[in-house]
């Protein structure tokens, strides 16, 4: 099961909508369910998807590469691909992770138009889960 929380997918979901017909490709990174406010009936250790670098639009060194070099590897546990004119599946040209969030046209939260993949390819189940983190201030 891969967890991730509504207000993520919305944002992602939004970035795919406003770079239509272009794609969009962004780490995702995950917050343990214990951190979050409204994520009280999963295991406090259960990484759930909360958090997105934004995107790098026209960098060519990433564009040829395949490589997000402004973006740790270890700091994202995910990606997010949009596909504007493709399939709801992981392909080739795809920057891959251990989780790969897939999302297609018509842009909404269904079983249709966005999933979650491993990097082989292979659906998971996903649950939207309705939990924030806890308020963050520059000065912390």
């Amino acid at each position: 099961m891969v967890y991730v929380t509504r207000a993520l997918i919305d944002v992602l979901l939004d970035l795919a909508s406003d770079a239509d017909p272009d794609d969009v490709t962004t780490g995702v990174s995950v917050t343990l369910a214990g951190e979050l406010e409204g994520a009280d009936r999963l295991d406090p250790e259960t990484p759930v998807f909360t958090d997105f670098f934004l995107p790098d639009p026209g960098n060519s060194v990433n564009a040829v590469f395949g490589v997000d070099l402004s973006t740790p590897a270890r700091q994202a546990q995910g990606r997010f691909v949009s596909h504007p004119v493709g399939e709801l599946e992981v392909t080739r040209q795809d920057d891959l992770a251990e989780v790969v969030f897939v999302a297609v046209p018509p842009w909404q939260t269904d079983d249709r138009s966005f999933a979650a993949f491993d990097r082989s390819g292979e659906r998971h189940p996903l649950e939207i889960i309705d939990a924030s983190p806890p308020n963050q201030s520059l000065t912390d």
